[in-house]
């Protein structure tokens, strides 16, 4: 049996994705890892620090801190939160040595999705199979904060009848950047519909991503363009069989 996998399935995959939740255990399982979901688990609290209340924050990551503990890894479906505790737990805590140093006990053993199989099980080929052209979308902080950006490809490149195609703007912001698209809105609708354009250019019909709030923010847009174009989880295309 592999390493003891707990999952973060973030607030996104809980409440509207638990798809992509199901299909990350389902590919960590195939290549030998033994899974656990804690059911306390609840926010990272990205929210809340995103939108200035650090106090309220910090009450959400003391529960996220003390409910993974003691896992040997927790595997994230999300480049955003894992950066945020990975990175941010640090801001959060700096005032408070004990929290910080369990912060940073924590933090190390919390990796994304895609790494924690590229990288920590050295796994590229996980038996899937999916007949479609595809396009990856780099989400910000996967790629800005924790330099993802080989390894989401690599396992595509391995998936049996797959064929991906770079958009000229992979790198570029979907738009999303949680409250931003709320508290900017027009900006945010731009920013998408740029994206969405270099989607289409390529001529792909699922475009692919390691954040499910990337997905979100471009499958409306992509429903508003009336665009042949559904949306996948990397986890969801590496389920696939």
């Amino acid at each position: 049996m592999g390493p003891r996998v707990a999952l973060f399935v973030t607030c996104i995959v809980d409440q509207l994705f638990p798809r992509v939740g199901l299909a990350m255990a389902d590919v960590l399982e195939r290549i030998g890892c033994e899974v656990d979901f804690p059911e306390a688990q609840t926010c990272c609290g990205q929210p809340a620090f995103n939108s200035g209340y650090r106090a309220e924050a910090r009450d959400v990551a003391r529960h996220f801190l003390s409910v993974f503990e003691q896992a040997e890894y927790i595997v994230v479906p999300s480049g955003s939160c894992t950066s945020m505790i990975s990175h941010h737990y640090a801001e959060l805590f700096r005032k408070e040595p004990e929290w910080l140093d369990r912060a940073r006990a924590v933090g190390s053993r919390v990796v994304e999705f895609s790494t924690f199989l590229t990288e920590v099980m050295k796994v590229e080929d996980v038996g899937a199979r999916l007949d479609a052209v595809v396009t990856y979308h780099d989400s910000c902080h996967a790629l800005r904060e924790l330099s993802v950006k080989s390894g989401p490809r690599r396992l595509l490149g391995r998936v049996r009848g797959l064929t991906l195609k770079e958009m000229d703007r992979a790198e570029e912001c979907c738009g999303f950047g949680g409250t931003f698209s709320v508290k900017f809105a027009e900006t945010s609708g731009g920013m998408v519909r740029t994206k969405v354009d270099s989607i289409l250019r390529t001529g792909a019909e699922i475009v692919v991503s390691i954040d499910s709030s990337c997905l979100m923010q471009l499958q409306g847009a992509l429903a508003r363009a009336n665009a042949p174009v559904r949306t996948m989880h990397l986890a969801e295309v590496l389920a696939s069989r």
